[in-house]
């Protein structure tokens, strides 16, 4: 059998295989609460080992996008408990990922008295889509106080305990994506003069801040990190010390006891290829779990894994349009190449729980 398909030992966390689904932002949170239609969706998925829940807010300040869910409310974590419940029942592990938008939002997107915070007061290039006014440019984020950092450790630290409340397996940070937590990585997003912003440590403050604090509140073994080096989303931009950034953060990360690292590689969907060199210089400063996503095949998947570059392998789209993409990786049966893009963010089954599992010749 390949080792894409041999069970893992992800700390506490007893995995089927080696196949990870990728988070996705899908949009179809209703008033930014899980629903019955979120909980089909992952239990169709469940024969991956591990499932990464769409980006997931830990604060109003965070739900930037149109119909994200969030994990700050009774009624969502009540929600959320629906698709652990499934999952679980169909013997799959499913972790939620918080992702905090930080400047990348919209107040036509946010719940009332919310903002838009960030480590400084730029705004995200583009636009962003919302319900109501389509289109819009993306405004100029409010620079985050020191009060505003504090408080923002504390809902991450919140939603954690939340998180194991709905029955999740553990929680992974979304440091990806031009997000909140790279926002603060990158010079390009953090201008600041305090001791989080500047050099490479300070810059670095925040992110493991966070980590430390909802490793206290579940357990470093519950506790994981998405990161991106040369991902394009949000405005990001390639700098000079990205390695030296990455190998810091790897090392400190390691220190803490991080579950596992998951590094993404944009360069399928037109990103810069993060370089080899990055990948295998996080492989040796982790002693846990590093999981690897970006554009692979069952063939290149388990030529990762043979060499030790990975011990996980992460799966996005192919998941979306083949709920049962471990199945037929496994049983050699064919993969849907059949995408509705228009169906990515709009409410309903349509494009969602809709693609069928393979029917047999």
């Amino acid at each position: 059998m390949l080792k894409l398909f041999s069970p893992y030992s992800l700390a506490a966390t007893e995995l089927k295989n080696r196949v990870v689904m990728a988070p996705m932002t899908r949009s179809r949170a209703i008033g930014n609460v899980p629903n019955d239609l979120i909980a089909a969706y992952y239990e169709q998925r469940a024969g991956a080992g591990l499932i990464i829940t769409e980006g997931t807010s830990p604060s109003p300040n965070g739900l930037g996008y149109s119909r994200i869910p969030g994990i700050f409310s009774e009624a969502q974590v009540a929600g959320w408990k629906k698709t652990t419940d499934a999952v679980h029942g169909k013997g799959g592990r499913i972790f939620v990922q918080f992702m905090h938008t930080g400047r990348v939002a919209h107040p036509l997107n946010l719940p009332a008295g919310a903002e838009i915070i960030a480590p400084s007061a730029l705004a995200a290039p583009g636009q962003m889509y919302t319900d109501s006014d389509g289109m819009v440019d993306m405004p100029v984020p409010r620079a985050m106080a020191a009060t505003d950092i504090v408080q923002t450790r504390k809902e991450f630290m919140k939603a954690a305990i939340h998180a194991i409340t709905a029955g999740f397996d553990g929680v992974e940070l979304h440091g990806a994506n031009g997000y909140l937590l790279e926002q603060f990585l990158s010079p390009h997003s953090n201008q600041r003069t305090d001791e989080y912003g500047g050099s490479i440590e300070n810059r670095c403050r925040f992110v493991l801040e966070v980590v430390e604090s909802v490793g206290k509140a579940i357990g470093m073994d519950k506790t994981a990190i998405r990161l991106s080096p040369y991902g394009t989303n949000g405005g990001m931009l390639p700098y000079p010390e990205i390695a030296e950034t990455y190998g810091y953060l790897a090392s400190r990360l390691d220190e803490l006891g991080i579950l596992y690292i998951h590094l993404v590689d944009h360069s399928a969907m037109g990103a810069p290829e993060v370089p080899a060199a990055i990948k295998q210089q996080i492989r040796e400063k982790l002693q846990n779990t590093l999981i690897l996503a970006g554009g692979y095949s069952k063939e290149t998947a388990e030529r990762d894994l043979q060499s030790g570059l990975a011990d996980l392998i992460a799966f996005g789209r192919p998941f979306i349009n083949n709920p049962d993409l471990t199945e037929r990786m496994l049983n050699g049966w064919p993969i849907n190449t059949e995408l509705d893009y228009n169906t990515f963010y709009t409410p309903g089954s349509q494009g969602y729980t809709d693609y069928p599992a393979y029917q047999g010749e």
